[in-house]
């Protein structure tokens, strides 16, 4: 989205909590000094006879002390907005999954949840990491910041670390020198493209997870801008090899030739990381889809 709906969400509980302050401080003694003036006025006059008066006083004073509108508003909400902000700033996100570049770990629409606080905890807006907490893992798969236009966000798979030599060719990964052992494990019908693919399941250490081939596919990896350290990879006929920069990660799709990663437009420095996603909590074409996955 074009737009920064976390800086929206801010500003909406900035401006509900100002009201809420404003309104216990000042406005609301302000109503109640208008309300005992405007009574008094009114038993001074006469307005009030004295069989009437205390109760004729009390539903004045109710009537004069209500807040207007937009207060009403302000404070009725504040609460919520604080809730959801605080929810979403520091301990879970929902996110939808708007393409196939993950399957079959993760079809387009899915809904899902991405856990902020696994890699540490970060200033909402500013995304400036306060409490380091825990790195992310080969494995991971994270929601991010696309590189190439930071106000989209991207989910992918980290298969390199600071410091890793990954390398894509002819369809294999490899790991500082080390092929990453993928094992067919039968077809796969995309109802997306209505056709199958070739089922793999790939091994990062001691993490597994199905990975999408399509054996018919030719190398074409061109990268799509120069990156930020560019010099660190090196592209052939074949494929690619890279190696990590300190501070940023090398991610894949888990539908390898059909996905927009690192291969092509490189990698995801630390301070674009969302959170680790973990869980589906809802596809409303396939609800059975709900749960954790790897």
């Amino acid at each position: 989205m074009s737009w920064n709906f976390a800086l929206i969400l801010f500003l909406l509980l900035v401006l509900t909590g100002a009201v809420k302050i404003i309104d216990r401080v000042w406005l609301r003694k302000a109503r109640a000094a208008r309300a005992e003036a405007e009574i008094q006025r009114q038993l001074k006059e006469g307005v009030l006879d004295a069989d009437s008066a205390e109760e004729r006083s009390r539903a004045l004073r109710n009537k004069l002390n209500r807040a207007p509108w937009w207060v009403e508003y302000a404070v009725s909400f504040f609460p919520v907005i604080l809730f959801v902000f605080v929810l979403r700033s520091f301990i879970v996100e929902p996110f939808r999954i708007p393409s196939g570049s993950m399957l079959p770990t993760l079809q387009s629409g899915d809904l899902i949840l991405v856990n902020k606080f696994s890699y540490g905890i970060r200033l909402p807006v500013l995304d400036q990491k306060i409490i380091p907490i825990g790195e992310p893992q080969r494995g991971d798969v994270v929601v991010f910041r696309y590189p190439v236009e930071p106000q989209t966000d991207y989910i992918k798979r980290i298969v390199g670390l600071p410091g890793d030599e990954v390398a894509y060719i002819n369809q294999t990964l490899l790991i500082n020198g080390k092929v990453v052992p993928h094992v067919r494990d039968g077809d796969y019908y995309d109802p997306e493209r209505m056709a199958y693919g070739a089922r793999y399941i790939e091994t990062l250490g001691e993490r597994k997870h199905d990975i999408l081939l399509n054996e018919n596919a030719m190398p074409n990896l061109s990268p799509i801008w120069r990156f930020p350290y560019f010099d660190q990879c090196r592209y052939g006929r074949e494929g690619v090899r890279c190696i990590v920069p300190e501070g940023n990660y090398f991610v894949l799709g888990d539908n390898r030739d059909n996905s927009l990663d690192s291969r092509y437009w490189g990698f995801v420095p630390d301070e674009n990381l969302v959170g680790r996603a973990f869980f589906i909590w809802m596809n409303f074409r396939e609800p059975s889809r709900i749960g954790g996955f790897k």
